[in-house]
């Protein structure tokens, strides 16, 4: 395992992080603070509680989600895009370093960024609602799956797009719509029940259900259920980007 590769593409990936430490940082906050403000006091003055926990606070694993799975997916498609799109990935794929330690470095910084402003959205959380975490072992487990997980598949989406619009496409239309129909700000049990039925469609209802499990001790599905989906979903990227440096599907064009 080249070592020093990997640690090289991450340094890189986390320096050009932290020079837009603006938009990096205080942008999560802000836009957390305007879901609390909306949702937490307009909402939540109608809705008190939501299976035994106050409102302000049952949204709060919701919001931590949605901000960890955008910005694992926006990293990592646009670390890996944008070498494509100067053609200085092709030098990476001369140099002496496999597809794996490429990944790692990749998604590894990704997941990392996503992890951080996770952090900051948990800590600013605190400052507008009182909660305790009752599994913190677990939500931390959870965590790092999740932004793993989607900082592969948006490792997948960067060597996909062919143009920056495309990197835009799936984040905006796809993976958006279904947080925030996967039970972000809501329990699917409030649904009727053929929109349970479809709801358990979505992949994205497993990883929050599990999350949220592990703050309040309440979930929509079982939580071993939601670990099964999130290694499956996981299984599924690390094949797809092995056959992707396997057969150079996009990434020798």
């Amino acid at each position: 395992m080249n070592w020093t590769a990997i640690r090289s593409i991450f340094v890189f990936e986390m320096f050009r992080f932290f020079r837009t430490i603006a938009q990096s940082f205080l942008a999560p906050v802000i836009s957390t603070s305007l879901y609390f403000v909306v949702f937490g006091a307009a909402i939540g003055s109608r809705i008190e509680e939501v299976e035994g926990v106050s409102y302000g606070a049952f949204i709060v694993p919701g919001l931590i989600m949605l901000t960890v799975i955008t910005q694992s997916i926006s990293n990592a498609s646009f670390g890996i895009y944008f070498p494509k799109f100067i053609g200085t990935f092709f030098e990476l794929l001369a140099a002496p370093i496999s597809f794996l330690e490429i990944v790692i470095g990749y998604v590894g910084a990704a997941a990392t960024k996503a992890l951080i402003i996770g952090i900051i959205i948990l800590i600013t959380a605190f400052f507008f609602v009182d909660f305790t975490i009752a599994h913190p072992l677990a939500m931390v487990a959870f965590l790092i799956l999740t932004a793993i997980s989607f900082a592969l598949f948006g490792f997948i989406l960067g060597i996909w797009a062919g143009n920056f619009e495309q990197l835009q496409i799936v984040p905006l239309l796809i993976v958006t719509p279904l947080v925030f129909l996967g039970g972000s700000f809501y329990s699917i049990s409030m649904l009727p029940p053929i929109w349970q039925t479809i709801s358990m469609f979505n992949p994205v209802v497993y990883l929050i259900s599990g999350f949220r499990w592990a703050f309040f001790d309440t979930a929509d599905v079982p939580i071993l259920t939601s670990l099964l989906a999130i290694g499956l979903f996981t299984g599924i990227c690390l094949a797809v980007i092995w056959w992707i440096f396997r057969t150079g599907w996009r990434i020798r064009e």
